[in-house]
C-alpha cells in the first residue's frame, strides 16, 4: 500500500515527527510513504485544510496513493474536507480504537487526526499505536464479530449512496476556484511524487494545466 501524508498549515512543524511515527510502523509491514508535506511551518507552499481535501482527493482518485493521513488542530476541518469529494471516506481518528474500528467497520482510505487538541506527552507514542490498528490488522473485515455481516452491508450501502450523490472529481474540480486547486498541488515535492505513481490520464492533464 502507498499511504500519502499530508499536512496543514497549523501543524506543519510537526510534520517529521508524524513522518517519523509512520514509517516506522508501516514500512516493516511492507508499506510505502509518501510525504507531500507541508515540511516546515515556512514552506513556500501554503496548504489549508481545505487544500488538503483537494490534494488527497487528487491523489486518491488518481491512484497516487492507496490511503492518505492527514489532520489539522482537531482533525475534524481536514477530515470535513476530505469527505467533500468522491472516491474518498475518511475517518475522525484519535486513537487506537478509532483506527481499528474505521479500518474494520466503515473500511475507508483516508484518515484525519487531531495534530494539536490532546497532542502532549507521548503524543508520537499515540501515533505510532494508532498507525499499528489502522495498517496492522487489515481492511474491511467487520468488527464485533458479530456484526460482521451487517457492517459489511452497510459499507456497501454507504458505496451505493455516495456513488449517487457526488460528482465525478474532475467536475468539481473544475467548477471551484482554480488558484485554490493550483495552491493545493504547488507543494515543493508534489510533481515528483505524483506523477510517478497517478494512473489516470485525464487527471494527470488536468493537473499538467494548473502547474
Amino acid at each position: 500500500m502507498k499511504i500519502a501524508l499530508i499536512n496543514e498549515n497549523s501543524q506543519a512543524a510537526k510534520n517529521g515527527i508524524i513522518l517519523a511515527a509512520l514509517k516506522k510502523v508501516v514500512e516493516p509491514m511492507g508499506h510505502t510513504v509518501d510525504n507531500y508535506g507541508m515540511y516546515a511551518a515556512d514552506d513556500k507552499a501554503q496548504l489549508t485544510y481545505v487544500q488538503c481535501g483537494i490534494l488527497g482527493a487528487i491523489l486518491l482518485n488518481s491512484g497516487a496513493a492507496d490511503f492518505v493521513v492527514t489532520g489539522c488542530g482537531t482533525g475534524e476541518g481536514a477530515m470535513l474536507a476530505m469527505n467533500s469529494f468522491p472516491g474518498v471516506i475518511c475517518g475522525h481518528v484519535e486513537d487506537p480504537v478509532d483506527a481499528y474500528t474505521f479500518a474494520h467497520v466503515n473500511d475507508g482510505n483516508a484518515v484525519a487526526m487531531p495534530f494539536a487538541k490532546g497532542f502532549g506527552w507521548g503524543g508520537e507514542l499515540n501515533l505510532e499505536y494508532v498507525f499499528e490498528k489502522l495498517f496492522g490488522f487489515g481492511h474491511g473485515q467487520g468488527y464485533p464479530p458479530e456484526r460482521v455481516e451487517p457492517e459489511m452491508r452497510n459499507k456497501r450501502i454507504l458505496d451505493e449512496v455516495r456513488a449517487k450523490t457526488l460528482r465525478p472529481l474532475l467536475d468539481g474540480l473544475k467548477d471551484i476556484d482554480q488558484e485554490l486547486v493550483k495552491g493545493a498541488v504547488a507543494g515543493e515535492r508534489f510533481q515528483e511524487l505524483f506523477f510517478a505513481g497517478c494512473r489516470d490520464q485525464a487527471v494527470a492533464d488536468y493537473v499538467r494545466s494548473l502547474l
